[in-house]
């Protein structure tokens, strides 16, 4: 992990963390461990390919990248259909 990806993680957790004021030092703790399940376990990261750190650790990555890329295809290809027959209907019409 390089020096920028750290403060970035720091800046985010910061950012986050300084919305809300905490008058005991557990209540804080609690909010840091749920920043960082959060963004291990449910936020994208852009930089890698819009998958959570956890599917990268768990090697789930590239089962998700292919699912969405043969979801992408058939949802091209269903609109294709769905195109041409509209516009086989507007020519018989």
């Amino acid at each position: 992990m390089t020096q920028g990806k750290i403060e970035q993680y720091h800046r985010s957790m910061k950012n986050e963390i300084n919305l809300q004021k905490y008058y005991m030092p557990w209540e804080l703790e609690l909010e840091i461990e749920q920043f960082i399940s959060y963004y291990n376990n449910q936020r994208y990261h852009e930089a890698l390919n819009n998958v959570t750190p956890a599917d990268v650790y768990y090697r789930r990555h590239h089962e998700i990248i292919t699912r969405r890329e043969l979801l992408k295809q058939q949802t091209l290809k269903a609109r294709k259909h769905y195109n041409l027959s509209q516009l086989t209907a507007q020519n018989i019409s």
